[in-house]
């Protein structure tokens, strides 16, 4: 378990390693809520991707919110090779056809991300819509950013792209700072978003351990 937050009215928010067992559907909506818009290209129509998402989940690379025995948020990262969300070539082949697969492989390989030595690479955060506003993003930074400690993480890295000024508002509030931007205005009609920011927040060695 990690951090609680109590806010009178709307009950507790325990924040919590690994996605809970049974909770795997309920873990690719919220993913599929915050990213689909990203992902649609990629693993359209939700339908297909929603199952796509929950049958390939490593559970072990996510911290989770539970408010009311519920997920309500959740964080993925990337680590030892493995991410949140996973699935073969094969398995994207096999769920949308060869040319289908192809294809979807092929827009899914743009958003590789591969952590550099003494990095943790953050994949997002996912919050129910009427759960935000309580702190949950940040409980997630948190634990996250205690992860990252207790695997000697020297830093995290994330990315975000300009069409989320909410999501980088909140990195920028817990620490994160933008290094670089990448612009791909070509890409713009195609995934719905023409530039990504990549940013990094420092993780100290005596940083706050199983909260």
């Amino acid at each position: 378990m990690g951090l609680d937050e109590t806010d009178p009215g709307t009950g507790p928010v325990t924040v919590r390693r690994g996605v809970p067992v049974g909770a795997e559907r309920r873990a690719a909506e919220l993913y599929w809520d915050a990213f689909g818009r990203k992902l649609g290209p990629a693993l359209n129509p939700p339908g297909k991707a929603v199952p796509f998402i929950a049958a390939h989940l490593n559970a072990d690379r996510a911290v989770c919110a539970i408010s009311g025995g519920r997920l309500v948020g959740l964080a993925g990262y990337q680590l030892g090779g493995r991410a949140l969300t996973g699935g073969s070539a094969s398995a994207v082949l096999r769920t949308y056809g060869y040319l289908g697969g192809l294809y979807r492989l092929l827009l899914l390989a743009l958003f590789e991300r591969r952590p550099t030595p003494g990095q943790l690479v953050m994949d997002g955060i996912a919050v129910d819509p009427g759960a935000r506003g309580r702190g949950i993003g940040s409980l997630l930074i948190e634990e996250v950013t205690a992860v990252a400690a207790e695997e000697h993480c020297r830093q995290i890295r994330l990315d975000v792209i300009d069409t989320n000024p909410r999501a980088r508002a909140l990195y920028e509030r817990r620490g994160f700072t933008a290094v670089r931007t990448e612009h791909t205005p070509y890409l713009r009609g195609l995934l719905g978003f023409g530039a990504v920011t990549t940013m990094h927040r420092p993780v100290e060695a005596d940083e706050p351990r199983g909260r």
